[in-house]
This record gives structure tokens, sequence and C-alpha cells, in this order.
């Protein structure tokens, strides 16, 4: 277990030899081994003349001894080991420093740290005061006892306790760099996320815009063309029979053009604001992920706030009718219930619903007598429209009006985003039904 006090970064920066995570901190180890091999080196040739044994033999296990530093990053507990094993033979002072060092700033549990720094202290205090007491009994020192012991306390703890302190600090140190450095990752990895979920909901945001842009632009558009083209061929069947009346579907022309163009005007309006968001934050330095969810948020609202102000309401169903009336359809408007306000975004949906079912009369069936029933409930509000089979087609009605194939879906996409029912099939008697339910909160 690599256990330095240096800074986690040296992992970074390349794989050095063995257990060493770099080439410098294996020089640094092996230096500070060599520097405590000829220190024990010369301790033990000295121990072994005061013990008696060969000099050769104490001075092969000093340097032994000495040469254990080289572990203190890979088992820093047994460098401190051997220093409290050769420490009553006055040698590996360096050792036992560098090793404390090495031990307090290591992973290791608080109580093993505790246990070895306590044995190295006593044992340290244990060696000075015999040494001490060795230089007065000699004539080398002229201390009193309690003047001996002041100075083995002083040099025990002088020995042991800055190197212990200095590794607990750095240890500490590189563990709250660790934890910073986890953090910032985290940080990272949770904004990246963050990042690739708003480009999503952008993506959502802006494909849900287009789907709501062109469901309305489906609805003003085949409506008011379809009503536009059926009187441009009642124009032209009745141009020389019946003058007044040409010039009266002309008029209505006009007028149902002119209706087409102020909405989508509106719609335009809408659009070039929304835009205009987005142009104002690129121009600022804003991140493009920001710009789209703003860019869709802003115009989301615009439509919100000016289809809640200018879009169409129930109180203009009469009129509603009243166009496809004077296009030529028989048209029966039967209201149940009691009429009240309801809110703009639902107003506009049973609006359209009944818009776009007159529609597809005049598509599929012109001529077909139609039947317009609307039901003010009391938690919702239901409406129906059913055409009966269309008559034979006459050279007066023949106008021939294409068909996309969205009406139909966009009116069920409609009444579900309020949590309504939407349901639509042909009828047994050979006409076509829509009926929808939206809950009136």
């Amino acid at each position: 277990m690599t256990t330095s006090g240096e800074d986690h970064a040296e992992a970074l920066s390349g794989a050095g030899p063995w257990w060493w995570t770099r080439w410098r901190s294996a020089v640094l180890d092996i230096g500070l081994a060599v520097v405590s091999a000829l220190e024990c080196g010369t301790e033990g040739f000295r121990f072994a003349g005061d013990a008696g044994i060969p000099e050769a033999a104490g001075v092969l296990f000093g340097v032994l001894a000495g040469s254990v530093l080289v572990l203190r990053r890979r088992w820093p507990i047994a460098v401190v080991l051997v220093f409290i094993a050769v420490m009553p033979a006055q040698m590996g002072f360096l050792m036992g420093v560098v090793g404390l060092y090495t031990l307090a700033a290591s992973e290791l549990p608080r109580r093993i740290i505790a246990s070895l720094a306590g044995m190295s202290l006593v044992g340290m205090l244990i060696v000075t005061f015999v040494w001490v007491r060795q230089g007065v009994a000699r004539g080398e020192l002229g201390f009193g006892d309690w003047v001996g012991l002041f100075v083995s306390v002083t040099v025990a703890l002088g020995l042991t306790a800055p190197p212990l302190l200095l590794g607990l600090y750095v240890g500490a140190r590189r563990r709250l760099m660790e934890s910073l450095r986890e953090r910032a990752d985290s940080l990272e990895r949770e904004l990246q996320l963050l990042a690739e979920r708003a480009e999503e909901r952008a993506e959502w945001a802006r494909n849900e815009e287009r789907t709501r842009i062109a469901r309305e632009m489906h609805d003003v558009v085949a409506h008011r063309v379809s009503l536009m083209v059926v009187h441009a061929a009642a124009l032209q069947a009745v141009a020389r029979k019946d003058p007044e009346k040409a010039v009266k579907n002309a008029a209505l022309v006009g007028d149902m053009g002119r209706q087409a163009l102020t909405e989508l005007r509106e719609m335009l309006g809408v659009l070039r604001s929304g835009g205009g968001v987005a142009e104002r934050s690129v121009g600022s330095g804003v991140p493009l992920v920001a710009v789209g969810v703003a860019a869709a948020a802003a115009a989301s609202r615009a439509v919100d706030e000016d289809g809640a102000a200018e879009g169409p309401c129930l109180s203009e169903l009469d009129e509603l009718i009243g166009q496809s009336a004077a296009a030529g359809m028989v048209v029966d408007l039967s209201v149940e219930g009691e009429s009240r306000a309801y809110a703009p975004e639902i107003e506009q949906t049973a609006y359209r619903v009944v818009q776009e079912a007159l529609t597809n009369v005049h598509k599929h069936a012109a001529g077909a007598k139609t039947h317009v029933r609307l039901a003010h409930r009391v938690s919702e509000i239901a409406m129906q429209v059913e055409n009966e089979p269309p008559p034979e087609v006459s050279s007066a009605s023949s106008a021939r009006l294409p068909s996309g194939g969205n009406g139909l879906v966009g009116m069920k996409e409609r009444v579900s985003a309020l949590g309504g029912v939407f349901v639509s099939g042909p009828t047994d008697a050979g006409g076509f039904r829509v009926s929808a339910v939206i809950p009136a909160a």
C-alpha cells in the first residue's frame, strides 16, 4: 500500500518502478535509505565496540536496518517497527523520523498510528534517559537527575511529535484534495448530464412547438381555404346565370381570404418575437443549449398569450357555422346546458374541433346536412359534429379539395393534451361523426 505524504498528483505524472508512482519518488526514497544506512552503519560500528561483537557484524546489521527505509511508502509499519527494535542500540534516528512522518500521512487506522507513535515515544524517552545517565556516570555530562529527565522528555518529544504532526497534516491535506477532486469530477459529470438533459428538453420543446405551429397552420389555412374553394366553385357555376349571387360569393371569398391572412400574420408575429429572443441570446454569448430552451419557452409563452387574447372562442361558433352555411352547407346547431366561460385553451380547442370537423365535411361530404351539438355539463364540455351521407355530386359543388390526413390527428392531440377524450368514425347511416369531451377544469 502506497502511503507517502506527497501530493496525490504524482500518480498522474507517469509510472515509476515497483510500488512508486514516479521515478522522482523512487530516487528520493533510495537516497534517504542510503543516508539512513550510513547512519545506522556508523552507529553499528560504535555499538559493536561497546557490546563486544565483531565490528563488521555491527556495521552490516546497521546497514541492513537503515536500508529498510526504502520500503517506507510500501510498508510504513515495518519501518517504524524496525526503528523501535534498533532504538536500544542508539541507531536509526533518521529512519524513525521519516518512518513516523510516513506512518502518520498514511491511510492506516488512527489507533495503529497512535499505538506505534506511543511505542516510539516511550522507547525514545527510555533510550535518551539511559544515554544521559550513562553520560553523567562517565563524567561526560554534568546534569542532575531532574535535568536529565527533562532533557530526555524534550529529545523524545522533539524526535517524535514534529514528524507525527507534520504527517497528520499532510495526510489530511491530501485527503482533502482528493475529496475536492472527486467532488469536482462529480460536479463535472452532473453538469454534463444536465447539459444533455437540457439539450433533450430543448429538442423536445422545439418538436412540440413545430407540431403545435403545424396544427395551428392547418386549422387556419384548411378551413378558410376550403370555404374559399367552395365559394369559388359556386361563383364559377353562377357567374353567368346569376351575377348578383356571383358578386355576393366573390365578396365572401375576399372576406375569408382577409381573415386567413390576418390569422397567419398573428402566427408569424409570434414566431418572429420568439426568434428575436433567440437572436438576442446568441448575441449576448449565452450557450446554445440555453438559447434553444429559452427560444422554445418564449415561443410557447407567446403562442399561449396571443392565443388567449386573440384566439377563437365558443362565442364565435355562430359566426363559424354561418360561414359554412353561406358556402351552401346545411348546418343545425343545438346547445345543451347553461353556457358559461371556460379557460382560453379549452374554448380554443372546442372551437378548433368544430372548425376542423366542418372543414372535413366540406372536403369529403360537400352538401351533406350536418348537425353540431354542444353540451355544457357540470365538470366538462362535450361537442359532436355529425354529417349525413352526402348527396350526389353536382356540377356546382364539384370542387376538389385536397386532404393531408392530419385533421383528425390534430384534433385528437389537442383534446388529449387537455385530458379529454376524442372519438371519430363513420356512422351506420353512411355519414361521419366526430365527438370530443374536454374537462372543464
